[in-house]
């Protein structure tokens, strides 16, 4: 067998590469997994939160909502006040405003002022998800793209893995210090939010020509390929904000994401309490919703694996949400614990493998300006449905038919949509090549 001998620029790249992933990846994977814990800790909390407060289950559903409103209002200025003023310092500033919001809903004594920190806390978390995604793309090569966002978006499902069992245990606090355990809730996991946010501060670095921690020739060669790739990428693509507007793929895109993110969110949020119908104890549930959270996180990084192997972005998507709407229509015809587990983790693996390869898509065909402007508004759009219009729609059904099923039928309506586009992303201009390459051929 011949043996497969690297260039220097390919030695140089793997070296790279591995130290940037070292430095960066694990941190911004544990400000995702204290961002998300902290947008949908509320499905714990629902439990006893709704009576003590007195909320029905479309006002929770309202609520869990609206923290979508301020993500949408403030994920494109955020963005671009990141690109303006560095990541170092936005990032840091953003986490330490939502971890003391989140906290402060241990405070929340009725429906409006339940609405209101929602509300505030979807403003300043929104520009932590798409600010991280335009990030990525400062430190990494296109090609190795899928797999870090696949691992930095493991941070979701981790989340709810993880986060369920404590969350469990933080309900179990009920009466210490005269605080409800949902309060307890709020309150331990908003705290290492804002310490974070801190140490973001001094750790993190905007740009790979800050870089001290690598070499000087490390620094120089990773400068020189993201400015190479960049100067490709605005000769060959839309740089301008507006540019970003009028690109029908940024539509596209934002409505397959908008499928998967009512996926997500109706796990994150509506799972515990779907799950906690059959009788388990509180941190029974925390252990059992895990289940499918540990089944998503291994799938997905396999999932981006083979997508940055065979450079395929798009069948990755559409199979994956594919494979999510079965899950939920399994999930919908459950009639017992086992097989609810079993549709979520099918559901789980769909939603979360199909994000990473699709957050590589939109650096393919958007640069500068436009792209940090594209990436927010594929987010605020797919927040605006998945994840404003999901919970609501989930709860409402919720209260009118006294059972989960026909959400979950939605949310299922929701992925199958999401497959069938992601599948047709780009039919047009590849089939216009095809032509002008048969016509080559004549």
């Amino acid at each position: 067998m011949p043996t497969i001998i690297e260039s220097p620029d390919e030695v140089m790249e793997t070296r790279v590469v591995r130290r940037i992933s070292r430095r960066i990846t694990p941190f911004i994977i544990v400000l995702y997994f204290l961002s998300f814990l902290n947008r949908v800790n509320v499905g714990f909390a629902g439990l006893t939160m709704n009576h003590d407060i007195g909320l029905t289950k479309a006002m929770f559903g309202v609520g869990a909502g609206v923290f979508f409103i301020g993500y949408i209002l403030a994920g494109m200025p955020s963005n671009l006040a990141l690109q303006r003023v560095g990541a170092r310092r936005w990032i840091a500033l953003l986490m330490v405003l939502w971890g003391l919001l989140s906290a402060a809903t241990a405070f929340v004594v009725g429906p409006y002022s339940f609405y209101a920190l929602r509300l505030l806390l979807g403003l300043a978390e929104a520009g932590f998800f798409p600010g991280v995604i335009l990030y990525l793309s400062f430190w990494f090569p296109a090609r190795r793209r899928a797999l870090v966002t696949a691992l930095f978006m493991a941070a979701a499902p981790l989340s709810n893995m993880i986060g369920s069992p404590i969350s469990g245990a933080l309900m179990n606090l009920e009466g210490v210090a005269n605080l409800h355990g949902w309060q307890w809730l709020f309150l331990a996991e908003g705290a290492p939010t804002v310490l974070l946010g801190i140490v973001s501060w001094f750790f993190l670095t905007d740009r790979p020509e800050d870089a001290r921690w690598l070499a000087p020739a490390e620094r120089q060669w990773l400068s020189e390929e993201m400015r190479r790739e960049r100067d490709l990428k605005a000769a060959q693509s839309k740089s301008s904000v507006w540019d970003a507007f009028k690109d029908p793929r940024v539509l596209l895109l934002s409505l397959v994401y908008a499928g998967t993110s009512t996926g997500l969110y109706a796990i994150g949020i509506w799972a515990p309490m779907i799950i906690h119908q059959f009788g388990f104890s509180y941190f029974q549930l925390g252990l059992v919703n895990a289940i499918p959270n540990l089944v998503a996180v291994v799938t997905m990084v396999l999932w981006a694996r083979r997508s940055d192997r065979t450079g395929e972005r798009r069948l990755h998507v559409a199979v994956a949400c594919l494979a999510a709407c079965v899950g939920m229509l399994l999930s919908g015809h459950a009639t017992g614990a086992i097989v609810m587990v079993a549709g979520l983790s099918i559901a789980n693996f769909g939603i979360n493998a199909a994000k990473p390869p699709l957050w590589s898509m939109p650096t393919q065909f958007l640069s500068g300006s436009a792209a940090a402007t594209g990436i927010a508004l594929v987010n605020a759009m797919g927040g605006l449905i998945g994840g404003t219009i999901g919970p609501i729609v989930i709860g409402k059904l919720r209260d009118v038919s006294g059972d989960y099923s026909l959400g979950l039928y939605f949310v299922s309506a929701t992925l199958l949509v999401s497959a069938i586009l992601a599948y047709l992303f780009g039919w047009r201009s590849r089939r216009e090549s095809r032509v002008l390459a048969a016509a080559g051929r004549q």
